[in-house]
């Protein structure tokens, strides 16, 4: 198999296998939410902020997404002494070292939208 994304020997060879331990991680920080809760975590925000800036999401799906996102190290939860209690959420250094690569693929999706939605529009628009 070439090592299309520099993995290296060992691990281009097992990368897609079924047992990599990099798919579920993929998957868990993959996900739409996920991606944006990176991408609005620009400083320390609390729930309601984070909320706020992402319209459409739910409580549930919020609260998963950065459950997920904080199990994996991405994120950090810190409980703040107010009264009552608030919470906040930042990057650590390994989330913060998705927001590059991410914004590679934000700046890419962008771009290519358009063209996207009129594949999307053809396609569904063939018979049968």
């Amino acid at each position: 198999m070439r090592d299309t994304y520099g993995l290296g020997a060992a691990a281009a060879d097992t990368a897609f296998s079924a047992d990599c331990p990099s798919r579920p991680i993929l998957d868990q920080i993959a996900d739409k939410w996920s991606m944006m809760v990176l991408a609005v975590l620009e400083r320390p925000a609390r729930f309601n902020e984070i909320k706020r800036r992402l319209g459409g999401v739910t409580q549930r799906v919020l609260t998963q997404s950065l459950r997920r996102l904080e199990r994996n190290g991405m994120i950090e939860r810190r409980v703040l002494p107010t009264s009552p209690v608030g919470v906040e959420y930042s990057l650590t250094p390994l989330g913060e070292s998705l927001r590059e690569p991410f914004g590679h693929l934000y700046s890419w999706t962008v771009r290519h939208s358009e063209e996207i939605l009129r594949h999307q529009q053809a396609f569904d628009e063939r018979p049968g």
